[in-house]
């Protein structure tokens, strides 16, 4: 019984490793990197028999019995072997690199160590996101997003936000694969961002677009921000007086300036006064109803402005 055993429990080995040697493993690269495929079991090689790595039925690398070792024309210079472990690296990839690329013992009985199906990638073009805005209010938005690439494909998806969340609609494209192979795909992010991807196995471009930045504008409530209070609009009327009556000041001085000497003295003096008062009180008037720190430089000197006005107004 034991024989039998023993011999059942190498059959199920023989068939493991052979099922594992059918094993393909993908592998994406992009163009213009470098390339480092593995065994995937210990090369043992026996008399007549030497270790290959190679590209669908051609050899790149042979290592001989004897330890002599081959790098095959086409691949000199581009691969390099590490012989404590037989990996490949193959450099600068390229578009005609991709392909199946098998690793083996090769002699009376071909044992593989390693098989792997490459394809090289170029990177994905850029992607853009443009915003259609369809509807817009103080609480409320709805737009629509299309994402597009350099190479023509798009995508497009419809969004409705309120104050403080956002959804995506159904309808409209959330993701698509173009006909190179690339994935183009928008969605909503961290509430109120929306992401256009566009990604293949060997690279990645993304263009956020800001909700915030198209809705819930509101310009009547913008216009409230930074419209006068009522108060206001009195001392601006009363400054729009005082101007007036220094105009009409200065103009009944050039008319009485011929009256005489003394007479004129008296009267320029008592028109400067007036209209320094005047000016005066516009300046503080006008304190009173601009910004505090731009005209007044502080709290406290709007409030004594403010309290001379009135005093002066009296």
């Amino acid at each position: 019984m034991h024989p039998i055993i023993l011999l059942f429990v190498i059959s199920l080995l023989h068939a493991y490793e052979a099922r594992g040697s059918d094993t393909v493993t993908p592998v994406f690269v992009q163009k213009g990197k470098d390339l480092l495929l593995n065994v995937t079991a210990p090369v043992k090689i026996v008399k007549r028999s030497d270790f290959r790595w190679r590209f669908n039925d051609s050899n790149i690398f042979r290592l001989f019995d004897d330890n002599r070792s081959k790098i095959i024309g086409p691949y000199d210079g581009r691969v390099e072997i590490f012989l404590q472990n037989h990996s490949l690296l193959l450099k600068n990839v390229q578009q005609d690199d991709s392909g199946r690329y098998t690793a083996g013992v090769f002699g009376d009985q071909n044992n593989y160590v390693g098989k792997y199906s490459v394809t090289v990638q170029d990177p994905v073009s850029p992607v853009n996101g443009t915003v259609d805005l369809l509807s817009n209010s103080s609480d409320s938005c709805n737009l629509t997003v299309t994402c597009s690439t350099q190479d023509s494909h798009h995508i497009n998806s419809t969004f409705r936000c309120d104050t403080n969340t956002c959804s995506q609609e159904e309808g409209g494209e959330r993701s698509k694969v173009t006909t190179s192979g690339t994935s183009l795909r928008v969605y909503l992010s961290k509430g109120f961002s929306v992401i256009c991807n566009h990604s293949n196995q060997v690279s990645s471009d993304e263009h956020t677009t800001m909700i915030r930045d198209f809705c819930f504008s509101n310009p009547v409530f913008l216009f409230s921000i930074t419209a006068p209070e009522p108060r206001s609009y009195i001392i601006i009327t009363i400054v729009t007086v005082i101007v007036v009556l220094v105009i009409f000041a200065i103009a009944a001085f050039v008319r009485h300036r011929k009256k005489g000497k003394h007479e004129s003295v008296v009267m320029e003096n008592t028109l400067y006064e007036t209209a320094q008062h005047y000016v005066c009180l516009a300046a503080r008037a006008a304190c009173l109803c601009s910004n505090k720190t731009l005209c007044c430089r502080s709290e406290a000197n709007f409030q004594l402005h403010r309290a001379a006005f009135i005093q002066t107004s009296l």
